[in-house]
């Protein structure tokens, strides 16, 4: 418990996503997060969205239902309007779990320094039965090194929560231009600025579902897009002679017999961050298994 909650910003973006709209809202709401600042931008949708949103609108800070050129520009009018000391987003067929807010409140309150954080990845079926994968060869810890040497693993959108101050140093928007990668783009300018730093928290989740979903759908264009982002980045900050060291390191480190030794010499080549650990008898604090 902290004394102060921390007001925290969510934006959902939404487009005739009425079978699933509804348990993404609760999912929010159900919380009685006391500083909540919550709010939907739907892209006019067809369906029965405005029906859902309607039912839930006096616990909303702001929602509007209009045109738009995509889910990058509902996001940023969402956070345009948003006054949060936190901020995050959640897509209208995800969902944030229990207590998550709470959770990701007590984080930053517990560390002043760490301005962006990423909950354990958690995913949901179509019926909402939540679920892991446990074969992230760095335990789900990221650094700007890691995401540079990009393998078509993602940073988990939906379980990332940061500081406003974060969001105005990286310049203060999402890229509405950007048809599919725009979270991979704010997060290489958050990583100008900053460290990511993981948990073992399930904060919130994916959904996997049939029909279309542009995630899915459009992995690939995805991964393109991101790779000509990284190459921005790169030549941006002219790390390329970095870039090769690590890529050369990672080869190399197949020659050390012992897998702990391996791991340890390629997250201190790739920078990675401790975890972030909870323990009931003393708190927040970093894992020391995962310093370098």
């Amino acid at each position: 418990m902290i004394d102060q909650y921390p007001k925290i910003t969510v934006v959902t973006p939404s487009y005739n996503q009425g079978d699933f709209l509804e348990y993404t809202i609760k999912s929010v709401l159900d919380q009685n997060y006391p500083n909540l600042e919550y709010i939907i931008i739907d892209g006019g949708s067809t369906d029965h969205s405005i029906d859902i949103i309607k039912k839930y609108e006096d616990r909303l800070a702001y929602w509007v239902s209009e045109k738009d050129s995509g889910m990058y520009e509902a996001i940023q009018k969402g956070f345009e309007r948003s006054t949060g000391e936190i901020m995050t987003w959640i897509n209208s067929d995800d969902m944030h779990n229990q207590n998550s807010l709470f959770t990701v409140a007590e984080i930053f309150a517990a560390l002043p320094k760490v301005n962006w954080i990423m909950g354990k990845n958690s995913y949901y079926d179509e019926v909402g039965k939540v679920f892991v994968f446990d074969d992230d060869p760095y335990e789900e810890r990221w650094s700007k090194w890691r995401m540079y040497d990009f393998r078509g693993r993602f940073i988990q959108q939906e379980s990332v929560f940061w500081r406003r101050t974060l969001w105005e140093k990286s310049g203060g928007y999402v890229d509405v231009n950007l048809a599919l990668a725009g979270d991979a783009d704010l997060w290489l300018r958050f990583f100008r600025h900053d460290k990511l730093y993981s948990t073992g928290f399930l904060l919130s989740g994916f959904r996997f579902r049939a029909g279309n979903q542009k995630s899915k759908d459009h992995r690939e264009e995805y991964l393109d897009e991101t790779r000509v982002l990284i190459k921005r980045e790169l030549k941006l900050s002219n790390s390329y002679a970095r870039f090769w060291f690590i890529r050369v390191c990672k080869v190399l480190s197949y020659l050390v017999p012992v897998g702990l030794f391996r791991k340890r010499f390629l997250s201190a080549t790739l920078k990675l961050t401790p975890k972030i650990s909870y323990f009931p008898s003393a708190g927040y604090s970093f894992n020391k298994k995962y310093h370098r």
